[in-house]
């Protein structure tokens, strides 16, 4: 009896001294719109680098991800490619309307992959006989495929032009349709093409309403303080300088 005494007093001390359990590094999950794709990575390495929290990024088109959350999606932070569907989701409880901000605005561009080869320098260039596909997102899914819409109509052109276009559920995928050959040119965010080969050009703004991107915290996430720090990294100098160099307009 005294040895099994003494063996669960000598348990019980090296469970006392053993070092507490690591505590599970923080996370926050944000749903990006996809024009974000190839600045959001760097974005989220640099809250990490400065904050400790880990970034978790789900890319889709802005009204995908805006169903999503609708939907109940444990998602922690919303950065849409529009104002209207961040405020659609406010209006409903989703996202907490005191977190709701305008980070950035999106410039429209034409990507043309092969180049000078194409004879493309400007809008009514499209309606060549040599362009045969031109790769947009969904209007009805993407902020980015509505603007290159508008801008068509604005020039006169969307009648001549639409039975060319081929789309893309989200301006990530209209760009890679181009990218892959089969469209010869496509609309698509001016960030996603600022360092690519080819030719690249930016739509003239006056042809289409600005590209106002919105952010929000969601309201049943569970990290509401880690959310928020990220959006003020994104809104504060480290967050805007990296946008800009990525090819946004800052609000």
């Amino acid at each position: 009896m005294r040895s099994r005494v003494l063996l669960a007093c000598a348990v019980v001390f090296l469970i006392s001294c053993a070092p507490p359990p690591p505590e599970a590094k923080k996370k926050i999950t944000v749903a990006a719109a996809a024009n974000l794709t190839d600045v959001m990575g760097e974005i989220g390495l640099a809250f990490t680098a400065k904050n400790g929290i880990d970034v978790v990024l789900s890319y889709s088109s802005t009204a995908q991800l805006a169903q999503q959350i609708d939907n109940g999606a444990p998602f922690d932070v919303f950065t849409a490619a529009d104002t209207e569907h961040v405020d659609g989701l406010v209006k409903t409880g989703k996202l907490t309307s005191s977190t709701r901000a305008v980070y950035a605005r999106g410039q429209l561009a034409l990507w043309i992959p092969k180049g000078d080869q194409m004879g493309v320098h400007d809008l009514k260039d499209l309606t060549d006989a040599k362009i045969h596909f031109i790769a947009i997102a969904q209007p009805s899914l993407a902020p980015y495929g509505l603007a290159a819409v508008e801008a068509l109509r604005s020039a006169g052109l969307y009648d001549r032009l639409q039975p060319k276009f081929v789309y893309g559920n989200t301006i990530n995928l209209a760009k890679q349709l181009a990218g892959s050959g089969n469209a010869e040119v496509c609309f698509t965010a001016y960030s996603l093409v600022l360092h690519e080969s080819g030719t690249v050009i930016k739509v003239d703004p006056k042809l289409y309403k600005p590209i106002e991107q919105a952010l929000a915290i969601v309201a049943g996430s569970p990290h509401q303080a880690d959310a928020l720090k990220f959006n003020e990294f994104l809104l504060g100098p480290d967050g805007r300088s990296i946008l800009a160099k990525n090819g946004y307009v800052l609000p």
